[in-house]
This record gives structure tokens, C-alpha cells and sequence, in this order.
């Protein structure tokens, strides 16, 4: 298995002809101090699955600050259906809304996914600590 898409964003979505819309995908967050609190954003995550994978699988996403030690865990499941031979292979979205999620201090936030005794790097944001009414950029 593999993860096709990665990202933080403001906000996605599944389309009704199958696509996955993404809006606002960011890389950074700028906060006047720490801890630091965003009131909302989306993880969105594809999967790709092996052939051999069917049935119910348990997912985990930690979100690693800078000390390597997890503020945030999203625990879930995903069913995977087999596909015959000639289609392509099995694939999982996961939307996920976040909301009031706290970043103690500034620095590397890493989103790790966990899946089948897998570990995979998902996508990171950048925490920065910039002066009040400051301006740091997008967020």
C-alpha cells in the first residue's frame, strides 16, 4: 500500500463524477505566540491498496511537534473492496475535518500515518512564531 495524496488544507471534498476537490492546501501556520490554536483545517489523505488487501483495516494519523511526541491522534477504519483484474487497484479517501487543533510550540509538525504495521510520512506544516498584528505570510 501507498499514499497517493497528502495534504492540510481549509477544505475538500468528493465530487460527484469521483474526483476529490482540494481548496487552501497550506504548508505554514503563523501564530503571535505559543501554544497556538487553529480553529480549522482538513487532513486528506488517499490510499492506495494492494491487491491482497480486503476487508477492514484500522488506520492512525499522529501529528509529531517538534520533540518527535504526538499532539494530535486520528484513530479510524476503512473497508477495502477488491477490484477484478484490468481495474485499478483498491483506494481509499480520507477526508478529515479538524477543528481547535493546539500546537504547543513553534517549529516541524509531522503528520505520520500509520496502516498495516506501516509507517508513512503524510504531509507537514511549519509552525511560526511572528510579532502580533505582524504580518507572516499565508496561513
Amino acid at each position: 500500500m501507498r499514499i497517493l495524496t497528502s495534504a492540510v488544507c481549509d477544505h475538500a471534498a468528493d465530487t460527484p463524477d469521483g474526483k476529490l476537490d482540494v481548496h487552501g492546501i497550506f504548508h505554514d501556520l503563523y501564530a503571535p505566540g505559543f501554544p497556538a490554536r487553529q480553529d480549522r483545517m482538513t487532513l486528506v489523505l488517499s490510499l492506495e491498496w494492494d491487491r491482497s488487501d480486503a476487508g477492514r483495516h484500522s488506520f492512525r494519523v499522529d501529528v509529531r511537534g517538534p520533540d518527535r511526541r504526538p499532539t494530535l491522534t486520528v484513530e479510524g477504519q476503512s473497508e477495502v473492496t477488491p477490484q477484478p483484474p484490468g481495474r485499478p487497484p483498491p483506494r481509499t479517501r480520507l477526508v478529515m475535518p479538524l477543528e481547535d487543533v493546539v500546537f504547543p510550540v513553534p517549529g516541524r509538525y509531522e503528520f505520520e500515518v500509520r496502516v498495516k504495521g506501516n509507517v508513512m510520512a503524510g504531509p507537514t506544516l511549519h509552525l511560526v512564531e511572528v510579532a502580533e498584528g505582524g504580518s507572516g505570510g499565508p496561513g
